[in-house]
């Protein structure tokens, strides 16, 4: 069975949102992210993060990611060279990067530009869109009314959505998110994004004024402000 084929059956089975195209998956391939990543971060929005649990699926749509340059960005992992933390920035683009922060909380990241040359962007937040029960699961929540606030406590923010959709660097680093064999993947379903908000990055101290924070600027579901339209 063609993979979109089989994406689309797995995600039927599921409590889906009605802004999920079914009938146009494709999974999103390593050339999309061999780019600099301020070109890849803001066409990333509103592709699909999808986690394969055997026969269930945990999917949300990309809402909110900043960048991360190589070298020359001193808030970049990659700033400090190549070591055997941030191997996977250096290596074939669309591979995942997690690493642990704060002792808490995983954060999910994928490389990006051509074998060899570090980049990355570092998903922020999603829009929940299936397997919303195994979210609420993994953050050990439990659903109420299902508003979009309480719906914000799955997936609005890096340690959030890691632990949502059970991303851990042991399960997760160095996934190759574009392959058909991979439980980890992102897809594209043809949504069409309307306006894009540009921010500073939130939470560091180097770099904070660099406008590499991307959302959709109508999504409820990002996990801080929206300023500045392209």
């Amino acid at each position: 069975m063609p993979e979109r084929e089989r994406t689309a059956k797995l995600l039927k089975q599921q409590p889906v949102g009605p802004k999920l195209a079914l009938d146009k998956l494709s999974r999103v391939p390593a050339v999309f992210y061999a780019r600099d990543p301020r070109e890849v971060a803001p066409e990333l929005l509103g592709k699909i993060l999808v986690r394969r649990d055997g026969k269930r699926i945990r999917a949300g749509r990309i809402v909110e990611v900043e960048a991360y340059l190589g070298a020359e960005d001193p808030a970049a992992h990659a700033a400090a060279g190549r070591t055997k933390r941030n191997d996977v920035l250096f290596g074939p683009p669309g591979r995942a990067y997690v690493y642990f922060i704060y002792g808490f909380h995983y954060c999910l990241n994928v490389s990006c530009e051509p074998d060899g040359t570090p980049g990355g962007i570092l998903f922020r937040a999603l829009e929940p869109l299936a397997g919303i029960e195994e979210m609420y699961a993994a953050r050990d929540l439990q659903p109420h009314d299902g508003r979009v606030t309480e719906l914000k406590l799955l997936t609005s923010g890096p340690g959030r959505l890691a632990e949502a959709f059970s991303i851990t660097r042991d399960r997760d680093n160095g996934k190759d998110l574009t392959s058909p064999r991979s439980d980890l993947q992102i897809v594209d379903d043809g949504f069409v994004l309307e306006k894009v908000a540009v921010t500073p990055r939130i939470g560091i101290r180097k770099a904070e004024h660099e406008l590499l924070r991307y959302v959709i600027a109508d999504s409820p579901f990002v996990s801080g402000k929206k300023v500045r339209i392209l």
